[in-house]
Order: structure tokens, then sequence, then C-alpha cells
């Protein structure tokens, strides 16, 4: 996939989301633009209409593209903080950004005692044993589709493996796993239409999606209580560290934060990777012929090449000069990490999939730093065992069709991919 230049630099508009829908190597080649002629990028806040509250006009922000400037601010979030504005461009309410924030948008002191506790609660033991049960979840997905011969990647395989992976690490009963799944796509969708109905506003929408898994967390949390269990939830309500432990709130913001983030980005991860592998079927044949030598390279050149979470918001609590470049306290800036992934200084043949790719510092879970991915470790492990077990039962799967994508600017998201396989008995 080589990048198409046909964009100026000043026609590129990050907050126009018809540039959100071009095709991939268009906005590949505008990101490539970016990084050559203007790698700190300003643009003026987007215009929300008819929003539920008020949303108060901000100052703009700047969009950070280049791999080096990212890893730089992410290593000193003494000057580039997270707490300010929850995931979004715009200054959302202080009780909304409570609300979603979590470990994500949090700084310290507070989210280091977060990781703390959380840390505490994924003891080793717990871990293994969250990773003995991917095997058997990943099977249990192929035998429930391997006879059919045509799937929807996304929905039939992609998505329940991680679905129900982090239901049962919290708990959650299978009736719920719907729910579960409904309310993270809203929360992520970006209004698109398909998660969002037209007489909804996105926001409202985002809202009510979050306040319904916040009443699941708070019910499995009281049924644990009083029936504790060998699962996370049960873990975290009862884990004290130097006599601090999650309050109610804090223990519903990490559940948004973790079945939306390891739900969404190791769904999109596995979905990106059948796409991938389908259209570059000489890496697949390399991977194919040495499973266990490779998987390790192949799984984070999946992440680098679908780059699930486009970028991440700081704010600058200081003046401050990264790199040549000047900011000043209050500034916005979106750290790219999509566009990071393919900088043209950090990877050789960025635009080429390489599954024996090695260096590989890509940004596809964050930058080094306190707010590296928390669960980086595991989704690797669940992408790696379900292509072990799609080589070993589906080798022949591939995708058919153009992927429809997610209409958004924060989610490198596929909805559905068709793919086809001979079809074969279940275990």
């Amino acid at each position: 996939m080589e990048p198409k230049f046909t964009l100026a630099v000043d026609d590129i508009d990050l907050n126009d989301m018809g540039f959100w829908t071009l095709p991939w190597d268009e906005r590949e080649g505008a990101f490539a633009t970016l990084r050559r002629e203007r790698p700190v990028a300003f643009f003026p806040e987007p215009e929300i209409l008819d929003a539920p509250f008020p949303v108060p006009a901000g100052n703009g922000y700047y969009a950070i593209t280049r791999h080096a400037d990212i890893s730089e601010m992410s290593r000193h979030p003494e000057l580039f903080c997270s707490s300010k504005g929850a995931t979004s461009v715009l200054d959302l309410p202080e009780e909304m950004v409570e609300y979603f924030a979590g470990m994500i948008n949090t700084d310290n002191p507070r989210h280091a005692r977060l990781r703390r506790i959380v840390s505490q609660a994924f003891n080793p033991r717990r871990i293994q044993a969250i990773e003995d049960s991917i095997e058997g979840v990943a099977n249990d997905v192929i035998d429930g589709i391997c006879e059919r011969g045509t799937i929807d990647v996304t929905v039939d395989l992609s998505a329940p493996l991680p679905l129900k992976i982090i239901c049962d690490m919290m708990g959650v009963p299978a009736s719920h796993y719907d729910d579960v799944f409904r309310n993270s796509n809203i929360i992520l969708s970006m209004g698109d239409p398909e998660y969002v109905s037209g007489d909804v506003h996105p926001m409202m929408a985002f809202i009510t999606a979050g306040m319904e898994l916040t009443a699941l967390m708070e019910d499995i949390a009281k049924h644990k209580l009083e029936h504790p269990g060998d699962d996370l939830t049960t873990a975290l309500i009862t884990t004290n560290v130097d006599g601090e432990a999650l309050t109610h709130s804090e223990l519903a913001s990490f559940f948004i934060l973790l079945v939306v983030a390891g739900n969404e980005t190791t769904r999109n991860a596995i979905t990106h990777g059948v796409l991938a592998l389908t259209e570059h079927p000489d890496q697949k044949a390399i991977w194919m012929a040495d499973v266990d030598g490779v998987s390790a390279t192949a799984v984070d050149e999946i992440v680098r090449w679908g780059s699930p979470v486009i970028w991440m918001r700081r704010t600058a609590t200081q003046d401050a000069t990264v790199n040549g470049y000047d900011y000043h306290e209050g500034d916005k800036v979106l750290l790219y990490y999509a566009s990071a992934n393919r900088d043209e200084s950090v990877f050789e043949n960025p635009f080429a999939f390489d599954v024996r790719r090695n260096p590989n510092p890509h940004l596809g879970f964050g930058a080094a730093g306190p707010h590296f991915c928390l669960g980086a470790h595991l989704a690797r492990r669940e992408v790696t065992v379900m292509f072990r077990e799609l080589f070993r039962r589906l080798p022949d799967l591939r995708a058919v069709g153009e992927p429809d994508r997610l209409q958004s600017n924060f989610v490198n998201g596929i909805k559905h991919l068709t793919a086809e396989f001979t079809p074969t008995r279940p275990r």
C-alpha cells in the first residue's frame, strides 16, 4: 500500500469527516505530506452543532505527526498532561471527564495510585489463568463459524474473542455480552450512523452508553461483594494497597476503559490482520511456515499496520519546546500514533507489510511513558492465539471485497469485512 499524494498541505483538514472517508492510501499520503512539510500542524477546533450541553469554543489544537515528537511528549507527562479534556479535542464538562476518565485521563499522583491498585489485582496467577483461557475461547469462536464458509470477520471472528475474554475477566454474565458490545461500539463510534441513530445526538448517545455500562458494573460489584469469585471485579473491590482501594466511580470508569479499549482495539487488530494477510499472501506464507518463530514480530506488525487508536490528546501544562517547536501553557496536542507508525525516519519501507519487521518501535499501544497500554501483553496474546488457530483450522481464510470502515477520526475501525474459506467440522 503506497500512499497517494492527492492533497496539498494547505488542503489537509483533519476536522473534516470527509477526510476520514477517503481511501486509506490517500489518507496515508496526507499524513506523509504533514510529516514532511508541516509536522506540527495547527487546526481550529471542530464546530459542535446542537450539543445537548454547552460546549465552549476552544482555541484549536496541534496535530503532532512525527514519531520523535510524540515519543518525547509522552516521556514528559509533567509538560504534556492527560487529565484535561478526556480523549476529546473538546474540553468536555468536568463531570464527563471524571465519568469516562479511568487511568487513561489521569496524571500523577492519582494515575500512579490507580495503576498500582489495578496492577496488584492483575497478579501473575490471574494473568496466567486469563492467558490459559484464550486458546479455548478462540477455538470456541472458530467452532461457531467453521462450517459456514463465509463470514463477517469483525462480527463473527474478531469481536467475540476479546469480548468474552474481558467479560469473563470482570465477571460479566453472558446475558450481558450484547449490552457490553453495543455500548462499547457507541462510545467509540464518533456518531457513525450504524451505531447512533440520526435522531440522537452522538454526545447524548455517548453519555447514555457510559451510564448503562456504569450501572452494569455497579450491579456486578454489589453481587461480588456478597458472592466473591475468582474474577477481576472481585479482586478490584477487595484489593487494598497502602490503605487505598478503588472508589465506586473509579471502578466504573476502569470497567468502561477496559471493555471499550480492550474490546475495540483487539477486535480491530485481528480484522486488520486478516485483511493485511489477504493483501500480502507472501507474508501469510512466511508466518504460516514458522508460526512460533514469526508470531511475535507478525503481531506487532499488525498493530503497527492497523494502528487501531489513531491519536490521543495531551495538554501543555507550561511553556515548553520540543524538537525546536514552541508550545504554550494550555495548548492542546493530538499525538497521531497512526502517522508515527509510518514515519519514514524510523521505519524502513514503512508502507510495506512485513511480518518479520525487526526492530519495530511502533506506537500502536501508545508511546513509552506512564500511559503505555496496560493491556498490551494481553492484546498481543489474544492476536497471537487467534491467528495460530486460524492457520491450523482455517488455513485458506481470506478477505473478499472491500472493508466497511468506521466513520471515525479516532479509531481506525473496520465494521465489516467478508471472508471466505473451505468449510470444516468443529472440534
